[in-house]
């Protein structure tokens, strides 16, 4: 019988996004300061990104990671 493969990445198995490259089960900090190095940017320039793409998540991602529901709504007139 063949050896049956392991499921996962060569990266010890944790998933990136297709476009930021953050882990899943990465904190807010360490996001923003993966997007700061990547993007180039300041890091509250990188909380903004990552704080926007929160707020733009799916109901079904919403369901699978409640910490999204942790990032407030954008406030009205900023």
């Amino acid at each position: 019988m063949a050896a049956k493969k392991s499921g996962g990445k060569a990266s010890g198995g944790k998933k990136t996004s297709a476009k930021g490259g953050v882990t899943k089960g990465m904190g807010f900090q360490a996001a923003a300061a993966r997007i700061s190095a990547k993007e180039g940017v300041s890091p509250d320039r990188a909380r903004a990104i990552l704080a926007a793409g929160t707020r733009k998540a799916s109901p079904a991602a919403r369901r699978a990671n409640p910490n999204l529901k942790k990032v407030l709504p954008k406030k009205k007139g900023s």
